[in-house]
């Protein structure tokens, strides 16, 4: 049993097993947010205000008004149940931290790619790199206001996704919508029985 005093800080004596997740997705698509949003503790962030030698190497199409930038990773940990803890690892979206992104990848079970729909071939890269890597993924379409609306046939064939990957929009600012992603890739994992969790 945990005490108040560091619940939320320290893991239930119960707890058994532990599940590595990755937040994947282009620059700007809200994975730090969705880490945050979650996160059952004060998530790790290694946000940094963008600087002019940054904007020198990352793409700002589209996300001109984008003022901060993760340096590193994010991580963040949500219970699923008594037993069961996920380790989440927001990675950041610039190509420049691709050796990063797939050390990230060590022991991790699945992630979750965000896309935005006005930059949907962003998101390729991610859903590359999971697949090379052999991990399962889910898709979760982060509903940006302004953003223009597809039907799932049409981001699934513009994502050139296999029938069987789950898809779901999601509002990653809102508790509720942000867990969607989550939910959808533990239960992927469960039935493609990747999920054997052992002490």
């Amino acid at each position: 049993m945990v005490s108040a005093s560091s619940e939320g800080h320290y893991l239930a004596a119960g707890v058994t097993s532990s599940v590595k997740l990755l937040v994947l997705g282009p620059f700007a698509v809200g994975k730090t947010t969705l880490v945050r949003t979650v996160s059952e503790i004060q998530p790790l962030s290694t946000e940094e205000r963008m600087t002019e030698a940054g904007a020198l190497v990352d793409d700002l199409g589209g996300v001109e008004g984008k003022e901060t930038t993760t340096v590193a990773m994010d991580f963040g940990r949500i219970t699923l149940t008594e037993d069961i803890v996920l380790y989440l690892f927001g990675a950041p979206g610039q190509d420049r931290f691709k050796p990063m992104i797939e050390d990230l990848m060590e022991g991790a079970l699945g992630g979750i790619v965000l896309v935005d729909t006005a930059r949907i071939t962003d998101s390729w890269d991610a859903i590359g790199s999971l697949e090379e890597a052999g991990l399962a993924y889910v898709i979760a379409v982060n509903a940006f206001p302004n953003s223009p609306n597809y039907s799932e046939p049409e981001l699934r064939s513009a994502l050139d996704l296999d029938p069987s990957t789950p898809l779901v929009v999601c509002d990653v600012r809102e508790p509720k919508s942000a867990k969607d992603p989550l939910i959808a890739l533990v239960s992927y994992l469960l039935s493609r029985s990747h999920l054997e969790l052992a002490p």
